[in-house]
């Protein structure tokens, strides 16, 4: 007679988290922030060793009278770039062409990022059947030694793979780890005994469960909705789900506005609006896809502001190649719109243009508008950009009130502007390093994302709602190389937008070259929209005030009421706000009534 289960006989969840052990994905530290400390490591050793060999080119090119010492220098510059410095070359060139990460250790929590999902998927789909979880073969498998043997096995390779990571502190691992655990409860059907449940605080019906059996039933509905999507990875999920295509409004490519890889896109009026005698201008970062315009469907300020009946141009400066590594500032921040500009006004006569930028696409905007004001009252012709809309934009850049302190310290600890160009100045910055810096100021920024993520999915229309935002946020850009540098130097770390040092081409030979007169905005009368997010990293409060320092009317700018006026509206979000629907709808009311005063 076979002996019947009892819940006495299944295998206990610590039990098998115990076969593990200790590793970084438990953060038994308790940082609160995500620390790559391999990467930072070898990151300095890269340093000093390219720092070591200009010295030692220097020695040899610049000093040949010394001799012997010379001599030995030039042959010791020799054989460290062909066994060090000329390999490091290689390989970051090779990444960055190939779309992988230049950085090793980063590339291998990536691998380890996508198996350890798929070891999830692979363990959750021994006991799902016809789209459910089965209770049944779950209580086989953790009560009979065959079966704890089949979880023991799993358990060494989840240990195999938290051991290689990298890096320690609130990681994308961690939360990950967090829905291992819950699928070993569901499985055992036992608390921790420790008491702790992930995702108590996003269960399904936003009560807190008042029981463990109401606890898994919550989790097991996570899971499946997880197995059924195939969503364990973040990345994989939103590439299978979107197809690798994001954007929801139909659009055109402009003819003849290709330059380089950049091109300009119009968005036709829908069947049944009418225009509204405006044009408006979109510009975004040289970082990301300008689909954070046009995510998806309610989630489009595209699709919101062609339903006022504007006539939509967006700059879609796509995935720059070697050829543009030497394109700078210059080019993105003057040459670009002064074309796509021309071309608006010559199919729009007579009709008003707005423009509406984000992040560093206003940074770089504002300098621009200055300079053609310049230009253009010089000439004796009125300003015809009258009206300008930022999102999340800034333009201090000090170590004090705005904000910008803690990057401008990671800039001085970890850029080096020579070391860059010798890396990727042939192949452009890939995304996963401009990521690194953007993790460095955003604690735990990827942990919090996946858990989110995992958090929301016992419903299902959540995971799928996120599909179009996550395959943005993964699939960065390049940043060109040249454009990088000047970014960093002049921009970030000079601050000169604010210490009127920026300097632009033009073609009035009084303005070429020099620096941008930004208080001739004023003179001009451009109206200038902040919109600002308080639990903003990237772009902080302090940053962002453009309507401040430079908007024509600065005497009661703070308010929304009153027509005309400069606006800074400044709300609880962070920078990427558009991803949710209430925030997005909200942001489309205030500007929309700024752009109609």
């Amino acid at each position: 007679m076979k002996k019947k289960q009892s819940q006495k006989d299944r295998i206990s969840p610590d039990s098998l988290l115990a076969i593990i052990g200790k590793t970084a994905a438990n953060n038994e530290e308790g940082y609160t922030m995500a620390i790559p400390w391999k990467s930072r490591i070898v990151g300095d050793q890269i340093k000093m060793l390219f720092k070591y060999h200009d010295l030692l080119k220097s020695i040899s090119n610049e000093y040949p009278y010394f001799g012997p010492l010379a001599l030995a220098a030039g042959w010791q510059s020799h054989m460290m770039e062909s066994m060090v410095t000329g390999p490091i070359n290689a390989h970051a060139r090779i990444a960055a062409k190939a779309g992988r990460n230049p950085d090793i250790f980063g590339d291998m929590n990536g691998w380890i990022y996508k198996n350890y999902a798929r070891e999830l998927y692979s363990l959750t789909g021994y006991f799902m059947k016809n789209g459910h979880f089965d209770r049944k073969k779950a209580r086989l498998v953790s009560s009979t030694p065959d079966g704890q043997e089949f979880l023991k096995n799993y358990m060494e390779e989840f240990a195999h793979l938290e051991r290689s990571y990298s890096s320690v502190g609130l990681t994308r691992l961690k939360a990950m780890k967090d829905l291992l655990k819950c699928l070993l409860m569901i499985i055992t059907e036992k608390p921790l005994e420790n008491g702790d449940l992930p995702f108590m605080d996003e269960s399904c019906d936003g009560k807190e469960p008042d029981n463990f059996s109401k606890y898994l039933e919550q989790n097991r509905s996570r899971i499946e909705n997880l197995f059924n999507e195939k969503a364990f990875d973040l990345k994989e999920f939103s590439e299978w789900r979107t197809l690798g295509k994001i954007g929801y409004s139909r659009y055109e490519v402009v003819k003849g506005s290709q330059l380089h890889t950049v091109r300009l896109r119009y968005y036709p009026l829908p069947k049944g609006v009418k225009p509204n005698g405006k044009v408006l201008y979109m510009t975004t970062p040289l970082i990301n896809r300008p689909e954070i315009f046009d995510l998806a469907q309610g989630k489009s300020v595209v699709e919101g502001m062609l339903k006022e009946g504007f006539h939509i141009y967006l700059v879609d400066n796509g995935d720059p190649g070697p050829d543009e590594a030497n394109l700078g500032l210059d080019f993105y921040g003057k040459d670009i719109p002064d074309q796509y500009l021309n071309i608006i006004n010559k199919r729009h006569s007579g009709e008003e243009i707005h423009i509406m930028a984000y992040c560093m696409a206003g940074t770089i905007i504002l300098p621009y508008l200055a300079r053609r004001a310049e230009e253009r009252l010089a000439q004796g012709e009125p300003m015809d950009v009258r009206k300008l809309a930022l999102m999340a934009a800034p333009v201090v850049f000090d170590d004090e009130g705005s904000g910008q302190g803690p990057m401008r310290e990671v800039i001085r600890r970890g850029y080096d502007s020579l070391l860059m160009k010798s890396l990727y100045g042939a192949v452009n910055l890939p995304p996963q390093l401009i990521e690194a810096g953007m993790n460095e100021i955003q604690p735990g920024v990827q942990y919090t994302v996946s858990l989110g993520f995992y958090g929301r999915a016992c419903f299902v229309d959540a995971i799928h709602d996120s599909a179009h935002f996550l395959y943005w946020l993964t699939h960065g850009t390049k940043f060109p190389a040249r454009a990088h540098r000047e970014w960093i130097e002049n921009i970030f770390m000079g601050n000169q937008l604010v210490e009127g040092t920026y300097r632009l081409p033009s073609t009035n030979p009084a303005f070429d070259g020099n620096p941008v007169n930004m208080s001739i905005l004023k003179d001009a009368g451009l109206r200038i929209f902040c919109y600002r997010g308080t639990r903003d990293p990237i772009a902080p409060p302090g940053s962002c005030k453009a309507s401040e320092l430079w908007g024509a009317v600065t005497d009661g700018n703070l308010g929304v009421e009153r027509g005309g006026l400069n606006r800074i509206i400044e709300k609880n979000v962070g920078h990427i706000f558009v991803v949710s629907k209430k925030l997005l709808a909200e942001y489309l009311q205030l500007v929309n009534a700024f752009f109609r005063d």
